[in-house]
């Protein structure tokens, strides 16, 4: 894969979940103690009031996930965290019906489909993410676009075997969580293909809110999943879509969802673009309207204190993924390859 200078750094890693974990820990280590430790959404999902339901995505992860748990160990250990603190973090959009995770997914099927997106998080990642490549000791491995201090598989991935995965965060009131949805996220990676992991969501439907883009291997099926809150909703993609961080048909969601005002201008301001023929990944993911809120996000007062770190391009077809990463507008891609699949199972 051809290299250039970028913000977004690489890290490598093989070996048992444990050792993985160590290993995203480490890579995740100053930027968490720096900018998260003392952050005001740390504070806010370490309040004590979360301590029943942190318990209770405890036991469910440890008893229907224990490769993830011992990941998480890993990850405590890396980060030179409390393991207690490092797991209430990855639960926070459990927790949290608003989190600084945004993002926006563009799905353009077809004979040559891609899915596009737009990363956004906090402001003071920017620098701090990385790509992680995966090759666990069991076989199967992924490569995941990764933030400081948590779990891949719930922002941007490629699985081995040819699955592409997209998310988006859904902002669902009133949850009352079994598991954490970031640990379905990583579960998802480690599945053969897209019916393991529809069946995976379907069985653990009692998370916070997540939107997930799922592309078959091989340049097959396309589908969109709104899941959380005990309701998981699967629809196929078949015409050019934008997704832009709430939920669309999820019974739930419609009731009741945080839709702030960003999500909504991204998702009418992305469909305005379909509408009118633009289809072209970073015309829509790069777009900078001049009324409203853009899709876009660089500016530092971003109401929900948001920013885009990242917009990834993926073009499956039989043999595997073409893809490109891109850490800024208006510039080369830093990162792009070919991910070539293989069976895994």
């Amino acid at each position: 894969m051809p290299e250039s200078p970028s913000s977004i750094g690489r890290q490598q890693a093989a070996g048992d979940p444990r050792t993985l974990g160590r290993a995203l820990g480490r890579a995740g280590r100053r930027a968490v103690h720096e900018h998260l430790l003392p952050s005001a959404d740390w504070a806010a999902v370490m309040d004590p009031a979360h301590r029943g339901h942190l318990a209770r995505m405890a036991d469910t992860t440890r008893r229907h996930f224990p490769a993830i748990w011992a990941e998480l160990e890993g990850l405590a250990e890396g980060l030179e965290l409390a393991f207690e603190s490092v797991f209430a973090w990855n639960c926070r959009g459990d927790l949290l019906a608003s989190v600084p995770d945004g993002c926006t997914t563009l799905v353009v099927p077809g004979k040559r489909p891609l899915i596009a997106h737009n990363e956004d998080g906090l402001p003071c990642l920017r620098g701090h993410c990385f790509l992680f490549e995966a090759t666990p000791g069991q076989g199967g491995g992924f490569t995941a676009f990764c933030y400081p201090g948590s779990l891949p598989g719930h922002t941007l991935a490629i699985t081995r075997g040819g699955l592409v995965q997209a998310v988006n965060n859904l902002r669902l009131r009133g949850v009352a969580p079994d598991v954490p949805r970031m640990v379905l996220g990583r579960a998802v990676l480690d599945q053969p293909g897209l019916d393991e992991a529809l069946a995976l969501l379907r069985r653990h439907p009692g998370s916070g809110g997540f939107h997930f883009t799922l592309a078959a291997p091989g340049g097959g099926q396309i589908v969109s999943v709104e899941f959380g809150g005990g309701e998981v909703s699967v629809r196929p993609v078949e015409a050019p879509r934008v997704h832009a961080n709430h939920a669309l048909h999820h019974r739930r969601g419609l009731a009741s969802q945080v839709i702030t005002a960003s999500s909504a201008d991204r998702q009418r301001r992305g469909e305005a673009l379909i509408e009118a023929g633009i289809l072209a990944p970073l015309a829509i993911l790069h777009d900078r309207q001049p009324v409203g809120l853009p899709i876009l996000r660089l500016d530092p007062d971003d109401p929900d204190h948001e920013n885009t770190l990242a917009t990834a391009v993926f073009e499956p077809g039989p043999d595997g993924v073409a893809w490109r990463l891109y850490d800024r507008p208006d510039a080369a891609p830093a990162h792009a390859g070919f991910h070539p699949h293989h069976a895994v199972g």
